[in-house]
């Protein structure tokens, strides 16, 4: 009886010792400037989005210890394509379910959204931003009511990017032209750029959308190859400086805890 009194009294002392070190690692590794590793799931809904994040977005949160993965839209043999709600709802609801230990957001262009989307379509009268953040409040509420047990409140951060991602590298109009190798085009892109208060106010008209903008001047543009390596030279800094909802996001991006 003694024995085993004694021998749990050790065990005890033991697991106390082992607790007070790891919380004094802990302090440590805080005051030593470590960080512990916080992930992110972004669904998006193609190869384009799935680059940028991968090779211009991503690199920017690793000095933060916050790890982006992109994710396309659907199972492997369809993924990308139509963007309809019932789509991004079950790769969301997925994601958060088996992967308990990241966050979730989404890349998806506010232009061109397919059906299915959960609240008001947005006055027409409201600006880019406007609808978009309208979509955004929407799309999570739902995700919140259909899956409280992942904690979807914390967990889950919608993005729709204004109007489409082309929108992004009109942010700086030599850069853009330097990506896609057509210096000569400085000046029209410029001028696209000109015409509005910010890139994501680039209208969403179904012919003057930004990629059927850049198109027009432009036809070989391949949006995946060279919409990367313009996104590249654009640089992130210089999107966040000229589109307001697009920093938003990385800011919330920025700022996420790492998940107990």
């Amino acid at each position: 009886m003694a024995c085993g009194l004694y021998a749990r009294r050790v065990v005890a002392k033991k697991s106390s010792r082992r607790t007070a070190q790891a919380g004094q690692s802990q302090e440590s590794a805080k005051r030593g400037g470590v960080l512990p590793l916080t992930r992110i799931n972004i669904v998006v809904e193609g190869q384009t989005e799935e680059f940028f994040i991968k090779k211009v977005l991503a690199p920017t949160l690793w000095p933060r210890q916050i790890y982006l993965t992109p994710i396309i839209l659907g199972v492997p043999g369809h993924k990308g394509g139509n963007v309809n709600y019932p789509r991004v709802k079950k790769d969301v609801l997925l994601h958060l379910r088996q992967d308990p230990t990241a966050y979730c957001s989404t890349m998806l262009d506010l232009y061109g959204l397919g059906d299915g989307f959960p609240g008001v379509p947005p006055p027409p009268h409201l600006t880019g931003v406007q609808k978009a953040l309208a979509r955004e409040r929407a799309i999570y509420q739902d995700i919140v009511a259909s899956a409280p047990e992942t904690r979807a409140d914390v967990r889950f951060y919608p993005y729709l990017q204004v109007h489409e991602y082309e929108g992004l590298l009109f942010s700086d109009p030599i850069a853009f032209a330097r990506g896609l190798g057509q210096q000569n085009l400085y000046g029209q892109l410029e001028a696209i750029r000109n015409d509005f208060q910010t890139p994501e106010d680039i209208n969403d008209d179904p012919n003057r959308a930004p990629s059927k903008r850049v198109i027009a001047l432009y036809y070989g543009y391949r949006k995946v190859i060279e919409g990367t390596v313009a996104a590249q030279e654009v640089g992130i800094e210089r999107m966040r400086q000229q589109c307001p909802h697009f920093h938003q996001w990385v800011s919330k991006l920025e700022a996420v805890a790492p998940l107990d």
